[in-house]
């Protein structure tokens, strides 16, 4: 198991990481996802090796290996820059990590030919890395990575350089072969669609810091805190009260909350898009009127205008809404997350 304790990097005064602490599930991958400037790919390369942290300790199985130098680590790393050789065929380029651990030639041609059939890429052995695409020197640096046998894989940003679509396809591959070989992996992007949907778990990183972790999920559907509401999907998050006896949410929007009872606390309230519907009149919560209606492909985007708030709606039904029309709206009350404010 890899687990890393109290993380701490400093550049100057700013700190890069600080008190990042977590223990990575064995055999699963866990994405760290975050805006630029978090410290993720920070806390990636202190957990490679390739930066020394200046507090805080790296174990895998128990045992310190802070002070190990990357090459010792027993790591496969992918990162955004493949760093393939382009004068070697795809075949040497995947032998080079057994080459440098000193492998027979023998037992080199072999792990990289049954690496290769694993990336489904065996085809392609004797090409230049010049000769073939972005998505297939993707599946060389893959290849070469896992043709080690690491004890865990470490990817920063990898799907990055590619279209939306090839990305899409890799996301799908990399989750069939990293299932089909158990292998632990720490993966690192900004890409929230690629953290939810490869992720067993996810952490959460702003400013350095852990701000959660667990099942994608559970973090989407219960954030910790605003940062992680608002960072992750999309969000409607207004000022609200609750009845500090019942629990229940008064909605600043909602034209049945009457006056306030003397229970009641200040709270920030978040609602996502699809937690909203559009229902007959004697079925809503509240009244509100359309500003905005985008066509997102399989959804509709509605921006409507409820009292003094503005919100996002998503629904199925894609027939488009004409400006300024008046609608109904019932809420998921069971999807409201609050915290103090």
């Amino acid at each position: 198991m890899l687990e890393v304790r109290s993380l701490e990097k400093r550049y100057g005064a700013q700190h890069a990481v600080r008190d990042f602490s977590h223990r990575f599930a064995d055999g699963k991958i866990t994405t760290i996802l975050g805006p630029s400037g978090s410290g993720k790919s920070t806390a990636l390369a202190l957990i490679a090796g390739l930066k020394q942290p200046d507090r805080g300790t790296v174990h895998l199985d128990g045992r310190d290996i802070t002070a190990v130098p990357p090459e010792r680590r027993d790591f496969g790393m992918v990162f955004q820059n493949y760093s393939l050789f382009p004068h070697l065929s795809v075949q040497k380029n995947v032998e080079f990590g057994l080459r440098v651990r000193g492998a027979a030639a023998v037992e080199r041609s072999a792990r990289a030919r049954e690496t290769l059939a694993l990336t489904r890429i065996e085809h392609l052995a004797e090409r230049r890395i010049t000769e073939i695409s972005g998505g297939e020197q993707q599946r060389v640096a893959m290849a070469r990575a896992l043709a080690i046998r690491p004890a865990l894989l470490l990817m920063d940003e990898p799907l990055s350089a590619l279209d939306a679509k090839l990305r899409e396809e890799l996301r799908a591959e990399l989750l069939r072969l990293l299932g089909e070989l158990g292998i632990t992996t720490v993966y690192v992007t900004h890409d929230q669609t690629e953290a939810m949907s490869l992720g067993h778990e996810m952490i959460i990183v702003n400013e350095g810091r852990i701000e959660q972790t667990g099942a994608p999920i559970d973090l989407y559907q219960r954030p910790a805190n605003l940062f992680v509401a608002n960072f992750l999907g999309d969000s409607n998050v207004f000022a609200a009260e609750a009845d500090n006896r019942t629990g229940q949410v008064r909605l600043p929007f909602a034209s049945a909350n009457g006056s306030s009872p003397d229970s009641a606390l200040k709270c920030w309230a978040m609602i996502r898009p699809e937690a909203l519907e559009l229902v007959r009149q004697e079925e809503a919560d509240f009244s509100a009127i359309v500003e905005s209606s985008t066509f997102l492909g399989n959804r509709l985007r509605l921006c409507l205008r409820a009292g003094d708030e503005t919100l996002i709606v998503d629904t199925a039904n894609r027939t488009p809404i004409a400006l300024q029309t008046p609608v109904f709206v019932r809420v998921k009350k069971e999807e409201i997350s609050t915290w103090p404010r």
